[in-house]
């Protein structure tokens, strides 16, 4: 009966809101100077040159999510990045603007051509708020309002019992009840991304959930699986549809690593990328099974 609830659950949830008339302005139509006055470590240039679009989806409060499409001649990977799921981690947002400055020009030894999708504000009325918030507008934890099996019985139960109806974890009155979140959904099913970068803060550790050996350490961040929970996107994408999701958990919410760790961190995950996924990405082989994840 779970099933069969979640399952109408899905097939009730709306699609990813759009525009109905291309270009028209609206909150954060222009994203860098909300942005540059916002984000840690954010000049303007850095901002203008990511070259950010508008995706035609909305946030609760109306303001637009932007994404960067950085996509080589027969690339062999696609990848997605998702920063600032969480609205109070300021610093994953900034990454991310970073490391599209580094994916325009990757090294010349690099074996793989990928495919990036970089979506730096997922939740940009959290980011945006005063002061901001790990929700969104609708007080929903994005990171557990994904389509995970028996979300109906887990992730109520979870919140309740585990975080004591923490405000800041609730997981939404249903799965994909959100417009970020079901812009993300979209981008799973239509993108089809081989791996899927997840930038949060503050824990100072890098997770992993799904298929695949995972990467040891991304700069100074060193492999520590915390575990799975209901409705999270690690659960979703990596253990349940099998598709490796890296979870990068920087140091500090409001700073950024320096220039030089930021670059570290990106070399690292294209080494670990390259060594990993270029043969099951150029022979359509199954990745090889990862071990059995821990449950918090």
């Amino acid at each position: 009966m779970a099933g069969l609830a979640l399952q109408g659950a899905l097939l009730a949830a709306p699609a990813p809101e759009r525009r109905t008339t291309p270009g028209a302005a609206g909150p954060m139509a222009q994203p860098c100077a909300e942005l540059v006055a916002r984000l840690p470590n954010v000049r303007r240039e850095l901002c203008e040159a990511a070259r950010l679009a508008p995706t035609g989806v909305r946030s609760v409060r109306g303001r637009e999510i932007f994404w960067r499409d950085i996509e080589p001649p027969q690339p062999g990977l696609r990848v997605l990045v998702v920063g600032a799921m969480h609205g109070d981690e300021l610093s994953s947002a900034a990454v991310a603007l970073h490391w599209i400055r580094l994916a325009e020009t990757p090294p010349a030894d690099t074996p793989l051509a990928i495919h990036w999708r970089f979506v730096p504000v997922l939740n940009p009325d959290g980011v945006l708020a005063r002061p901001p918030t790990r929700v969104n507008a609708s007080g929903v934890d994005l990171n557990r309002n994904f389509p995970t099996p028996n979300w109906a019985r887990d992730a109520p139960v979870y919140w309740e019992k585990r975080t004591r109806r923490d405000p800041r974890r609730w997981p939404g009155p249903r799965p994909l009840s959100e417009p970020e979140s079901r812009f993300l959904h979209q981008q799973l099913q239509t993108f089809h991304p081989q791996l899927v970068v997840s930038i949060h803060a503050p824990y100072g550790v890098l997770d992993f959930d799904g298929p695949s050996v995972p990467p040891t350490r991304l700069g100074r961040l060193y492999l520590d699986q915390v575990g799975i929970f209901p409705g999270s996107l690690g659960n979703y994408s990596g253990v349940h549809k099998g598709v490796p999701v890296v979870t990068v958990e920087l140091f500090n919410s409001l700073r950024t690593p320096t220039e030089a760790e930021m670059r570290q961190m990106w070399l690292d995950l294209l080494r670990w990328t390259s060594e990993r996924l270029a043969p099951t990405a150029t022979t359509g082989l199954p990745l090889p099974a990862a071990g059995a994840q821990r449950q918090p």
